[in-house]
């Protein structure tokens, strides 16, 4: 891969989060107990949107911590080998990096298994912060897996406002995870916690059901999560493409349809897509037309991230999706 992220001139997307292997049955449709095999994978939320970024041929940096094992060191390469810039990561040496068994389902779903008690992502602190990467950043991305727990959840919220004093637009993706959390109801009033804050707001159809209490995947039902101060609420629905929500108007844009694999990565994939592509035009949130047109890119881009295992090795150029998008 060359080393896309170094790219100068472009703006900077820092990521903020957990990165983590993911260890996936070498045979779909079985539960974890009978996969007779695992392939590891790097992934975690934040990082796949870093990588996402660089590959399209835009500016990334990831800012977490790994430990300092040789798990912890293989992501911390693969970032580098990707162009994201490692100038945020940081190791723990006396805990582990992340780990999650994750079974694939015949369908392409997925089901979680975690081992983080405590992992070295949950380990940050505010103190350990890059401050000055983080006030480069033209757009501040972050999950809620960081939120879970101290001292990590403070270092987020430092990072969140140090970012925003400095100008950055704030990218959310909530990225639910129910069985990192003590019980759903934690979860929903942390996820919601910083809910305000954000610019940009990313949810998928089943994070909306979780979140709203309601089973109807609709406007009315999208507008509860709209706040005054939001430049674009996106609902992501699988094969049924995204819908989009904005002060001035409001739509869906269609999927593509591909032979789906694993949809692992997806929605980060999609995220990546349209940050990189809003970073360096911001005006492309006050036009719809433009705006439709980089959702289109943005469901390529998830499309294509189903079509193989794993994340991160499934996350498109810029010529994939073109390809996909001219194809169609």
């Amino acid at each position: 891969m060359a080393p896309h992220g170094i790219v100068s001139g472009k703006s900077l997307i820092v990521s903020f989060g957990e990165m983590l292997i993911d260890f996936v049955p070498t045979v779909s449709g079985v539960s974890l107990a009978e996969a007779p095999g695992f392939l590891k994978a790097p992934g975690g939320a934040p990082a796949n949107v870093a990588i996402a970024v660089s590959r399209l041929g835009g500016k990334a940096s990831f800012v977490g911590k790994l430990g300092d094992d040789e798990f912890g060191h293989m992501l911390a390469d693969i970032l580098k080998q990707n162009g994201v810039s490692g100038d945020g990561i940081l190791f723990d040496q006396g805990a582990r990096t992340a780990l999650a068994f994750v079974t694939l389902r015949a369908d392409g779903e997925r089901e979680f298994m975690f081992y983080r008690n405590p992992s070295a992502d949950m380990l940050l602190k505010p103190e350990e912060l890059n401050i000055d990467l983080i006030r480069s950043a033209k757009v501040f991305h972050y999950g809620s897996i960081s939120l879970i727990v101290e001292p990590c959840r403070s270092a987020h919220l430092k990072a969140m406002e140090v970012a925003k004093q400095s100008g950055a637009l704030l990218s959310y993706d909530p990225n639910l995870r129910l069985p990192l959390w003590p019980s759903a109801d934690e979860a929903r009033k942390q996820i919601l916690s910083i809910w305000d804050k954000a610019d940009i707001i990313k949810v998928s159809d089943v994070e909306l059901e979780f979140l709203t209490g309601s089973d109807k995947i609709d406007d009315e039902t999208a507008m509860k999560l709209w706040r005054p101060n939001f430049t674009l609420l996106l609902v992501t629905l699988g094969e049924k493409g995204s819908r989009y929500y904005t002060k001035n108007f409001h739509g869906a844009v269609d999927a593509f349809h591909v032979n789906t694999v694993d949809t692992t990565g997806a929605g980060d994939s999609f995220v990546g897509a349209l940050l990189c592509k809003i970073v360096d035009d911001p005006t492309i949130l006050e036009n719809e037309s433009k705006l439709r047109e980089v959702l289109k890119f943005a469901n390529a881009c998830g499309a294509i991230t189903t079509t193989k295992k794993g994340a991160i090795p499934a996350l498109p150029t810029e010529a994939d999706v073109l390809s996909l998008i001219n194809g169609a």
